[in-house]
């Protein structure tokens, strides 16, 4: 399926009602958001929220981030207290995972024989860490609190300066690397490509950052095939490269990307394609919708409207007001998203607006080689904006992306400068 692909609209909305029930399947921020942005739009009406994890509704970002380094405990994650879903009136099924939808009567089947059934369901499952196939499973990845607390226990229980592996340079990879650094261990990142971030930012712009890795005492290897990891003893591991060598190390942590949790939905009819794929209204079928990590939605961006997927903190949110919105208005929320992400890596800020391709033209217009913004764009058209420690400017630019803005207009409004 081209990733420019229209999605079929789905044309006007029946407004919910309070003999309606609402399902959202997914208990994390998208899914909370959703429960908490119907409440805002007045309904009235049942909503159950369903969620494999036992756990209510929690923050992930702060989890390689604060959690990590040790600033907050996982505790300080959560997005609603017994409280807030007593006010939200929301009926919680925590701790069992959906294993199957009838769009038709819009029913959802719990892993416990039980099913649900309502007259919306919202899919809100995100994505869950990419495993690979190694051997020793005293491996760790970072997803959920569950993730974090035995990685922060494993790290806990290491002698000072033990060296750790990361596999993987993305953002998690860096986020991971730098939480170990600032706990006093050595960090060794494992990246398969030529630099990290490379098919993410692109080359111009991965090479800028490729430095940063020294800030905090982290090693960095490129072009790493690893073929297994393994234990050695009971304290240590080994991975094993296809070149023959190997690295031992007191823990390894994975960190190669994300999967959408859309396996459960292999037979409800709807189009499985990196994800759930949606309309403008994040309508799948009439009924269903889907929404943050998991949806892969028609967004009409500055180069006019294509199919995306974007893992990204806020897009989630703005999904949950958008769809709340829809369905209980009828109306569409015409403000422009504009996504937006962060990382907090090797002691500085890397932000990003927009959903620029990595082959994107890219222009450094503010800035040195410690504190900077560029712009991307394609065919001349301003498709994204990044920034290295410069907040204040990165916002500012904001607006080249609310409408399509030429590269050289840009060059002459500088939003980043006032």
């Amino acid at each position: 399926m081209s990733a420019r692909r229209r999605v079929a609209d789905s044309g006007s909305s029946a407004r919910l009602t309070s003999s309606d029930h609402v399902i959202v399947v997914g208990a994390g921020l998208a899914g909370w958001r959703l429960v908490q942005a119907l409440r805002r739009e007045n309904y009235d009406g049942a909503i159950s929220l369903v969620g494999a994890e036992p756990h209510l509704p929690y923050d992930r970002p702060p989890l390689s981030k604060q959690v990590l380094r040790g600033r907050w405990t996982s505790d300080a994650t959560g997005l609603a207290n017994e409280e807030d879903v007593a006010r939200e009136r929301v009926t919680l099924h925590l701790g069992v995972a959906a294993v199957d939808l009838d769009v038709a009567d819009t029913t959802v089947h719990l892993a416990d024989g039980s099913a649900l059934a309502g007259t919306h369901v919202a899919l809100a499952t995100g994505v869950r860490a990419r495993r690979l196939a190694l051997t020793s499973r005293r491996v760790h990845t970072l997803r959920t609190r569950d993730d974090a607390s035995l990685l922060v226990a494993r790290l806990d229980e290491l002698a000072p300066a033990s060296q750790v592996a990361i596999i993987g340079g993305g953002f998690i990879g860096a986020e991971v690397a730098s939480a170990v650094a600032v706990r006093g261990h050595v960090p060794i990142v494992l990246e398969a490509a030529a630099r990290p971030l490379i098919a993410v930012l692109g080359p111009q712009v991965s090479a800028w950052l490729e430095p940063l890795p020294s800030r905090v005492g982290a090693t960095l290897l490129t072009e790493q095939r690893i073929v297994d990891v393994v234990d050695d003893d009971e304290d240590t591991l080994r991975v094993v490269f296809d070149h023959g060598g190997d690295l031992a190390v007191r823990a390894v942590v994975v960190g190669v990307g994300a999967v959408p949790n859309d396996d459960w939905l292999a037979t409800s009819g709807l189009v499985i394609d990196n994800g759930v794929v949606v309309d403008r209204h994040l309508t799948a079928v009439p009924g269903v919708a889907a929404l943050g990590d998991v949806a892969r939605f028609s967004w009409d961006g500055p180069l006019g409207e294509e199919l995306v997927r974007v893992e990204h903190w806020q897009v989630a949110n703005d999904h949950a007001t958008r769809l709340a919105h829809w369905w209980a208005s009828g109306e569409e929320v015409t403000t422009p998203l504009v996504p937006y992400f962060w990382s907090d890596q090797y002691g500085t800020k890397i932000q990003v607006l927009g959903h620029p391709r990595p082959d994107d033209e890219v222009r450094r217009v503010a800035g040195d080689d410690e504190r900077w913004l560029a712009l991307y764009a394609h065919e001349g058209v301003v498709s994204g904006v990044v920034a290295l420690a410069q907040p204040r400017a990165l916002m500012l630019s904001r607006g080249l992306l609310e409408r399509p803005t030429t590269l050289e207009e840009a060059r002459r409004l500088e939003p980043w400068a006032h």
